[in-house]
């Protein structure tokens, strides 16, 4: 399930802004030098600083226009950021899962000895705290 889809109603003021970001966006792909970037950036915010004091039906129509005119000159392969879903990076770095620690070579473990000696006590406590919920575990007695 898609988390990030929004959900519910949309004020007004979010939606422009949301338009304004992604033209913003649109912009920079389609612009690599930072001064003609900046020079588009400038008149596109200028449009949207125009028509800020329109009444809410020319306000709606507006969104909608500048939506359509967005999706008319979406760049074919927009920039992503590298971390971001579609980026170089997404998902790229894997964290380990806990379990991995224990299989640590006893010299490499001798470098943390506090955080290992509370690591076992903790162990402890979780399968005490196990057994009271569930049972004493019944692995491998078959």
């Amino acid at each position: 399930m898609a988390t990030n889809l929004p959900t519910g109603l949309i004020s007004h003021t979010r939606k422009v802004q949301s338009l304004y970001k992604r033209a913003v966006r649109n912009l920079e792909s389609w612009h690599e030098y930072r001064d003609i970037f900046r020079y588009h950036a400038t008149i596109l915010r200028k449009r949207f600083d125009d028509n800020k004091q329109v009444d809410m039906i020319t306000a709606k129509q507006l969104i909608s226009e500048g939506e359509d005119e967005l999706f008319s000159q979406i760049h074919y392969a927009p920039a992503k950021f590298p971390e971001s879903p579609g980026g170089v990076a997404y998902e790229r770095e894997v964290t380990p899962p806990d379990w991995v620690v224990d299989y640590w070579h006893p010299l490499e473990k001798a470098q943390y000895p506090e955080y290992f000696a509370r690591r076992e006590q903790r162990k402890k406590e979780f399968i005490k705290l196990w057994e009271q919920q569930y049972g004493k575990s019944t692995a491998g007695h078959h």
